[in-house]
């Protein structure tokens, strides 16, 4: 994750079209791939942020949880589920299968 931008860049569009032929097809593909980031993130968040969960409505209790504030932070401070999916798509690490080549191919078969 070091070497993903955490902020814009510009990007050559020709870069998208090489693995799948077409742009929209690309931009879709790294759309459902930053969700699954996205959906992971924020499970893995929740789950480190359940532990400090308290029944107590203690405001100073809250306010002294400094665990939980730096955990906040560095999840903030990660680069953005679309930044990772973008570099991901674009190293070749996101698998691209589509169900209705699959079926055209085995009824050929």
């Amino acid at each position: 994750m070091a070497s993903v931008p955490s902020s814009i860049v510009t990007r050559n569009m020709a870069d998208f079209a090489k693995q799948t032929g077409n742009v929209y097809m690309s931009v879709s593909v790294i759309s459902k791939r930053a969700n699954q980031i996205s959906v992971k993130l924020k499970e893995e968040l929740n789950s480190k942020l359940a532990e400090f969960a308290t029944t107590v409505d203690n405001l100073e209790e809250v306010f002294e949880n400094r665990e939980q504030i730096e955990i906040s932070k560095y999840y903030e401070r990660m680069p953005k589920p679309t930044n990772l999916a973008v570099e991901e798509f674009l190293e070749g690490k996101v698998y691209l299968r589509n169900p209705e080549e699959e079926e055209a191919t085995e009824e050929t078969l």
